[in-house]
């Protein structure tokens, strides 16, 4: 990617409708642009870290065992009406009818129909346990939309569905769900912290929040701050051992970690008061146990060992794939722009060519290009007839990890320049040794 012909529309100035930085860089660096109340394009340099994001999430739920599907985003209001939830829901349902007067909405969540999925096609035990999910966009109807892809209408969430034919299975299920988010999280460079929560419309009587810690957050948190310094780091996890599983779990939420809607004062008064921290966090997914309510409703039976038919089990599980954007950046950036993380990052690399048109620069950018993409690393190259200020600012600005910086002086000598985003750092190079550096850096990622 070259950026004489790439499409990054950057803005100088602070829009004035951001209210927060995630917002405002996000509309700066040229990675939305809003079409509407809470709904946005997303432009090339967004869409590009929505994919990685999307991929880390496919990667984790096929890795714990769960299967994907595609669920369209119009549902019939029929299959809601089974449940009960299409008058329940509220106004934040977004209610269609077509030109043959059929009664539709665009799906806030998926229970019902992959119930409907579900109870066409399975009616024995021995194809349990089963997991479904799918990566869709979704629709709520916010009442006053706002900070961005943060609290936005139109949204791309994965959510996901397990059918097992107990409780004891379906609390596996959701500790299964708990440890691959864990791991999701932790590969986007977020320190995410599971904290009992309440269920609202979906319903259940376990779940779980994971937030990032932020002061922009919505939500006020109380939590143990030894909870922050919990990771899974290399570990291997087989998601079919139910203790091994259960025992990661009780690690990661045996810490007081609870948001405002369950902090209970007297328990949290327990916690050692230099380890008592109040917060803000911002919610970045949520699992739910909640056994039969749905299967009951809409007849989603199997017949077990014994030969009765009974409800199944199930839970739902979600993570808001486009808003995690908001909340990595909300996490971690500076006064100059973004720092992504190396696991999410647009480009892994920028090429910044100090004096466009020298040959010897160019020749330097264009095997620097070359040798990184031969290694799998696709860099943005800032080939721009720019003052050096204006193309460091832009680098600054999208927060590409790491930087090589070109220029006539550094060649003569042999050398170019590798910048770390995150420290500031720089160290001079060959640009043989480089490439050899960024490559293992991403090797690992």
């Amino acid at each position: 990617m070259r950026l004489t012909r790439y499409f990054l529309p950057v803005l100088k100035e602070n829009p004035a409708e951001a209210q927060i930085v995630s917002h405002r860089y996000m509309l700066r660096a040229g990675m939305i642009k809003q079409q509407a109340a809470g709904i946005y394009s997303w432009l090339p340099l967004g869409l590009r870290v929505l994919r990685r994001i999307e991929t880390i999430v496919n990667e984790e739920q096929e890795r714990a065992g769960h299967i994907p599907l595609l669920m369209p985003t119009l549902q019939p209001a029929d299959l809601w009406r089974e449940s009960g939830r299409y008058d329940d829901y509220g106004q934040e349902m977004l209610r269609i009818t077509d030109r043959q007067k059929r009664e539709l909405l665009y799906g806030p969540t998926n229970e019902e129909m992959v119930t409907d999925i579900f109870r066409s096609h399975v009616n024995s035990y021995k194809d349990l346990p089963l997991t479904l999910y799918h990566i869709q966009w979704k629709f709520r109807d916010e009442m006053r939309p706002r900070f961005g892809v943060m609290r936005g209408r139109e949204f791309l969430m994965k959510d996901g569905y397990n059918f097992d034919i107990d409780k004891e299975a379906a609390l596996h299920a959701y500790n299964r769900h708990m440890v691959s988010y864990l791991r999701t999280y932790e590969r986007m460079g977020l320190t995410a912290i599971p904290m009992r929560a309440a269920s609202g419309p979906i319903g259940g009587d376990n779940t779980h929040e994971f937030l990032v810690l932020a002061q922009t957050g919505e939500s006020e948190v109380f939590y143990d701050d030894r909870v922050t310094a919990l990771k899974l780091g290399a570990r291997e996890i087989d998601y079919d051992d139910r203790a091994a599983v259960a025992d990661v779990c009780r690690e990661f939420t045996t810490l007081y970690a609870r948001t405002d809607e369950t902090h209970d004062g007297a328990v949290f008064e327990a916690v050692p008061e230099a380890h008592r921290k109040v917060g803000r966090g911002i919610e970045v997914g949520q699992i739910f146990y909640f056994g039969t309510k749905y299967s009951e409703a809409m007849g989603a039976l199997v017949v077990n060992d014994k030969g009765e038919r009974v409800p199944v089990e199930m839970g739902s599980h979600g993570i808001g794939v486009s808003r995690l954007l908001g909340a990595i950046i909300e996490a971690s950036h500076d006064d100059k722009g973004i720092i992504w993380p190396e696991g999410v990052t647009p480009f892994p690399v920028g090429i910044v060519n100090l004096k466009q048109g020298d040959a010897a620069a160019d020749a330097a950018c264009e095997g620097l290009y070359k040798a990184l993409a031969a290694k799998g690393l696709e860099a943005l190259y800032d080939d721009r007839d720019e003052r050096a200020g204006a193309k460091f600012a832009t680098m600054d600005l999208i927060g590409l990890p790491w930087r090589i910086t070109v220029g006539p002086r550094g060649l003569a000598n042999g050398v170019v320049e590798v910048t770390s985003r995150r420290t500031g750092e720089s160290v001079e190079m060959t640009p043989d040794a480089a490439v050899a550096r960024i490559a293992e850096i991403y090797a690992g990622v």
